[in-house]
């Protein structure tokens, strides 16, 4: 039975400061002039080449952003953006008080569903009254940015484990974190990204943007990375979870039988590929 709320396995990198949206449009593969309250976005950081190095959801909370990222990448991903800061006013870390939610449903009163406890980092409610200040204003569920079907998503302090998101996300054919798109060994586009709304094509330079682009321009995917029903991991995979018979393998397109398939994927396959 799928159940919200906190996703466990997710954390959150707060940017502050100086233009944090100007410093990340540089960086990541979406628009951030296109972020706002009540629309998260998808996006990536790449090598210079084009290869995922990170994935994460960007959310506005004020004039600040909130990155919602895999909790197991948080450190990694706040050093690699720390280097990238340089002289930037911006000020980057864990946010201590809210936390990642998800409900396959959206609540009926369209509110948080949780119940604050204690934070993630130990840091009780009664500390800090800005912190508790955005802990009371956490916002009510919405869709999640790369797929409706995905179900819903807010911030909020912590409350009990979801259960089935895992499950739920892999029988949709979604990949996500470094386990599943691997690190610096996957292309942007290679993860789903544009159909996935990953990526804008529209916006100015960033990180691995030329090879994007001219992947996007050729409309040349050679390969996918896709969810595959197996007991059995193969050479291609990424990585299998046995409690659930599935692993994400990484294939050719020519050669994704007995792979999950879902609608949002088909059509992307049925584009004519360039000789």
């Amino acid at each position: 039975m799928m159940a919200g709320t906190t996703l466990i396995d997710r954390a959150l990198i707060r940017l502050s400061g100086e233009d944090v949206r100007g410093f990340l449009q540089g960086l990541v593969t979406n628009d951030t002039a296109a972020l706002a309250p009540g629309r998260p976005l998808w996006a990536g950081l790449l090598t210079a080449q084009g290869k995922a190095l990170f994935d994460f959801i960007l959310w506005a909370d004020g004039d600040d952003v909130l990155i919602d990222c895999e909790r197991e990448a948080a450190g990694d991903l706040a050093r690699r953006l720390t280097l990238y800061r340089l002289r930037r006013a911006v000020t980057i870390e864990r946010e201590p008080v809210l936390c990642v939610h998800w409900s396959p449903h959206p609540h009926p009163l369209g509110l948080s569903l949780s119940k604050p406890t204690t934070s993630p980092s130990g840091v009780g409610e009664d500390k800090g009254g800005l912190r508790k200040a955005q802990a009371e204003r956490s916002g009510s569920p919405v869709p999640d940015p790369r797929l409706p079907e995905l179900g819903f998503r807010w911030l909020a302090p912590e409350s009990e484990p979801a259960a089935a998101w895992l499950a739920h996300r892999l029988s949709l054919g979604v990949a996500e974190g470094r386990g599943e798109l691997g690190s610096d060994k996957t292309l942007w586009l290679e993860c789903n990204a544009a159909e996935l709304n990953g990526v804008s094509f529209a916006k100015g330079c960033y990180v691995g943007q030329e090879n994007t682009a001219r992947m996007n321009y050729r409309s040349k995917v050679n390969r996918r990375l896709v969810v595959v029903p197996t007991d059995t991991p193969g050479e291609r995979t990424r990585i299998h979870y046995p409690e659930l018979g599935l692993a994400v393998d990484h294939r050719r397109i020519e050669d994704l039988g007995g792979a999950i398939i879902p609608d949002w994927l088909r059509e992307a396959l049925a584009e004519p590929q360039p000789s």
